[in-house]
């Protein structure tokens, strides 16, 4: 299911499609694209290109897909709770955050005109475990990217490699305003880990945020400011929500007040 349609998939000798299905049975073809390891699909009649992703083509990089998981709440409020480092010591503790060390230190947030992209840059964050590779703690580099409003990339300092990036990203598939399937990636230089270890430490990461939001209220992301307050720490979820705003975004998010 996609925005309330349900969707049927097939593949035919290797050839993926996709089409809309309607009650009286009838069905649409979709543009269907499979890249990033995933299958895209959308219900535009005038689809904005796929946004591109280059770490994807590097030699030596391991893609490793940690499968869909069902969250009770708008895909928004998943996004939105990627771009959070506040909750690291207290969602993930002893993992992305402990404390003493849970100020969240200034960062810059941007809208990237030509490809319409919410950025967050020089953001650092102390973690114990920063990733599967990582041995010890250290204070980790992040660069948040929101790609499409339920698409967002994380890009974070490689433990084992100087000067490159580390990419984690949910590609979010809302089947109603307020459920979602969760679909994540990790594409990363690791030599020391299996699929299963990098599969196993995103999903335990995750389903420490699932309980989280599947217990906010409202399920779907308020835009308008007075209905949740925001913190400095909050810079890139208020920059997120403005864009949101500025798209006319409806689905997904509660009325304004």
């Amino acid at each position: 299911m996609l925005l309330d349609q349900d969707i049927e998939l097939s593949n035919s000798n290797g050839v993926i499609a996709s089409r809309a299905r309607t009650k009286s049975g009838a069905a649409t073809p979709l543009p269907t694209q499979v890249r990033y390891g995933h299958i895209f699909t959308t219900l535009s009649d005038s689809p904005r290109d796929l946004f591109a992703m280059p770490e994807f083509d590097e030699p030596g990089r391991r893609l490793v897909t940690a499968g869909a998981i069902a969250v009770s709440c708008s895909g928004l409020r998943v996004v939105e709770n990627f771009l959070d480092m506040a909750h690291f010591p207290f969602v993930h503790t002893g993992i992305l955050g402990e404390e003493p060390h849970t100020d969240v230190a200034e960062y810059d947030v941007e809208l990237r005109e030509d490809v319409d992209e919410v950025w967050a840059t020089k953001c650092e964050f102390y973690q114990p475990k920063a990733a599967a590779a990582a041995e010890g703690g250290q204070l980790t580099r992040y660069m948040y990217r929101v790609a499409q409003p339920f698409s967002t990339v994380l890009y974070k300092t490689c433990p084992i490699r100087e000067g490159a990036w580390d990419l984690v990203g949910l590609f979010i598939q809302p089947k109603t305003e307020t459920e979602c399937d969760v679909h994540s990636f990790v594409l990363v230089f690791d030599d020391s880990n299996s699929d299963n270890s990098l599969l196993q430490f995103q999903q335990m990461i995750f389903m420490q945020d699932r309980m989280i939001l599947e217990n906010q209220v409202p399920a779907k992301l308020p835009l308008d400011p007075r209905l949740e307050l925001p913190t400095r720490a909050d810079a890139s979820s208020i920059a997120f929500r403005r864009w949101l705003k500025a798209h006319g975004q409806t689905y997904g998010v509660s009325p304004l007040a």
